[in-house]
C-alpha cells in the first residue's frame, strides 16, 4: 500500500493487520509544509508514531530530491527519523512531467548518497540504477510497462505508466493477451531515463530475458535525452 498517510488511526493500522497487509510506504516531502507540498514531517509524524506502535508490516518512508523541493537536507531529516521509529529509508528523484530525468544539484547529490547509506540493509539496496538517475545517465534496461505492469486510470484505460498516458490507452476490457505480450517486447523510448522506480524494480529481475525487439510507439524524447546528457549530469 502506497498513502499519504493522513487517515491512519491506531485501529484503522489494526485492520491493516487482520488484513494481512505486509508493506506501507509513505512518501514524506519536507519537514515543514510549504507552498509545494503538505506532506511533511510535522503533519505526519503522530501517524508514524502510530505505525510504530501497532503496525505488524513493514513500513518504507521515501523522501524525495530536486524539483521544487527548497531544502534537500529535510530529507535526510526524514530519513532519520524514519530510522529512529524502526522504519526502513528509500530516497527518490523528481521527474518532470513525462516522468523522466530531471537533473540535480551538487547539494542534491550529496544527500542522495548520505541517504544511500541508510538503505544499505534494506530492501532498496536493489536500486542501483537511482546511482544513474542522481548523475544524469542513462539507465540500460526493459521496461516492462503495459505488460508486467499496467497503469489503469480513472476512465478505465491501460497506459504504461502514469507518466505516459496516452500509450496504448485502451480499454481494460478489451486489453488482450497479445497486447500484453506486444508490450512486453516494445522498447520504450523513454525508458534510459525515466524515474519511475516500481518499473524499474520489475526490471531488475529481466536481465536474462528475451531483449525488447520492437521499435516503441511510446513519443520520441530523444531531443530531451541529448540535451540532458549534454549538460553533462
Amino acid at each position: 500500500m502506497i498513502t499519504n498517510g493522513y487517515l491512519l488511526t491506531a485501529q484503522r493500522v489494526q485492520q491493516l493487520n487482520d488484513a494481512g497487509l505486509d508493506h506501507m510506504q509513505i512518501s514524506i516531502d519536507n519537514v515543514m509544509p510549504d507552498d509545494v507540498s503538505k506532506k511533511s514531517l510535522k503533519v505526519l509524524d503522530k501517524k508514524l508514531q502510530i505505525l510504530a506502535e501497532h503496525a505488524l508490516f513493514h513500513v518504507n518512508i521515501n523522501s524525495v530530491l530536486g524539483g521544487g523541493i527548497h531544502n534537500p537536507d529535510d530529507a535526510l531529516v526524514v530519513g532519520k527519523r524514519a530510522l529512529e521509529l524502526g522504519f526502513t529509508s528509500t530516497v527518490g528523484i523528481i521527474h518532470d512531467d513525462g516522468g523522466q530525468l530531471k537533473p540535480i544539484g551538487e547539494r542534491e547529490r550529496s544527500v542522495f548518497l548520505a541517504m544511500k547509506e541508510f538503505e544499505k540493509k534494506n530492501f532498496s539496496q536493489i536500486n542501483y540504477f537511482q546511482n544513474n538517475i542522481a548523475h544524469g545517465k542513462p539507465s540500460n534496461w526493459r521496461c516492462r510497462a503495459g505488460a508486467r505492469y499496467l497503469y489503469i486510470c480513472e476512465d478505465g484505460l491501460v497506459h504504461y505508466c502514469s507518466q505516459q498516458r496516452g500509450f496504448p490507452a485502451k480499454p481494460l476490457a478489451e486489453y488482450t493477451v497479445a497486447d500484453i505480450r506486444r508490450e512486453y517486447l516494445t522498447q520504450k523510448d523513454c525508458a534510459p531515463f525515466c524515474t519511475v522506480s516500481c518499473v524499474h524494480q520489475i526490471s531488475y529481475m529481466d536481465f536474462w530475458r528475451d531483449p525488447q525487439t520492437i521499435p516503441s510507439t511510446a513519443p520520441d524524447t530523444s531531443a530531451s535525452l541529448v540535451q540532458i546528457q549534454s549538460n553533462g549530469r
